[in-house]
């Protein structure tokens, strides 16, 4: 069953830039799901959003562009000149859409710079107007994960930058997840007046989105557990004291958890009563049956693709996934990189 599905996907990958179905009979994965290649030869597209008309609209992490697909066409609408790449996981990050882009054109973006990493609002074909700055930024561990939530404010997930003491200190915006306005003024309800910091003690949170009003964010472990966590105002996730389930006072467990060799949890969203997270190491994705508050176990589907970072749900009631298999930990010069859609 496995090869003859990775046949059908090595079909679809001479098809670039073409509709390609595999068809259900091809798949390891539970249920009859239609998997089309929406694009090929693309340079880790990391963060997938969608526009008012419908159309997809991602970012790419070395390049800094920003692209948009209208069924299988491609088009670039900007070039990040402000982004830097940090020769790690540093450079043209998260994406989020205006509430207001009929009118004003616009998007926001978590990238990195020469000092840090930031978020700012940008009219596309101009120059980002910086809303929140000071996100520490290193080679590694940038977070990175931008959305709308529930709530109407933006929230952003942040890294340690690679020094752990940044994930405890309620002074850094580094290892947290951030909530605030779209003039990057702290949302009403943060825990701590003043500040943009809702929640503290991550490693290297990336995804973000939400059952309901509850949050849930992906999270990258050390060496041993990667973490699905639910974001609650004021709590503290643990890193460094933490890695995984460790039962302290004061500190909070994740929902799931997984061997870092499974995961490297990136992208997640909420498909037809399931959570998706996009991974990395493990090459997958899972799926995480959801029923009102209670979390099932997970089930790895999408086994085929190799690195999943990005995962969102489309207009058109399909899910999108883009894989990073050309970012450092992978295939570097590979053209490898795509966007699928399922209908799952």
């Amino acid at each position: 069953m496995r090869a003859r599905r990775i046949a059908a996907a090595a079909a679809c990958t001479a098809v670039a830039a073409g509709l390609c179905v595999i068809p259900a009979s091809a798949q390891n994965d539970p249920g009859p799901l239609a998997e089309r290649t929406l694009a090929t030869k693309l340079d880790i597209p990391w963060d997938v959003e969608f526009l008012p008309d419908g159309s997809g609209i991602f970012t790419e992490r070395d390049t800094h562009k920003i692209k948009k697909i209208t069924g299988t066409t491609v088009t670039e609408l900007d070039t990040v000149e402000q982004a830097q790449t940090t020769g790690g996981e540093g450079g043209l990050l998260g994406l989020a859409v205006s509430k207001t882009f009929a009118t004003d054109n616009s998007v926001f973006i978590y990238y990195s710079t020469a000092n840090d990493n930031r978020v700012a609002k940008l009219q596309l074909g101009g120059t980002p107007q910086p809303i929140v700055t000071g996100i520490p930024k290193n080679r590694y561990h940038n977070g990175g994960g931008l959305e709308w939530g529930p709530d109407g404010y933006l929230w952003a997930t942040t890294g340690d930058a690679q020094n752990t003491a940044n994930a405890q200190n309620w002074n850094s915006l580094g290892g947290k997840v951030l909530r605030f306005d779209a003039a990057g003024r702290p949302a009403a309800g943060n825990p701590r007046a003043g500040s943009v910091v809702y929640s503290i003690g991550h490693r290297n949170a990336q995804g973000i989105t939400w059952v309901g009003d509850a949050a849930y964010a992906t999270e990258f472990g050390n060496n041993r557990t990667d973490e699905l966590n639910r974001i609650e105002a004021g709590k503290n996730y643990g890193w460094p004291t933490c890695e995984g389930n460790c039962n302290v006072a004061g500190l909070t467990n994740p929902v799931v958890t997984w061997p870092n060799s499974q995961a490297g949890p990136t992208g997640v969203a909420l498909y037809k009563n399931a959570l998706y997270v996009g991974a990395v190491t493990g090459r997958r994705v899972w799926r995480i049956p959801v029923n009102g508050t209670t979390l099932g176990t997970p089930q790895a589907v999408f086994t085929t693709y190799g690195r999943v970072r990005a995962v969102a749900p489309a207009p058109d009631g399909t899910l999108w996934f883009g894989t990073s298999n050309q970012d450092d930990n992978g295939s570097p010069g590979s053209t490898d990189d795509r966007i699928i859609s399922t209908d799952g």
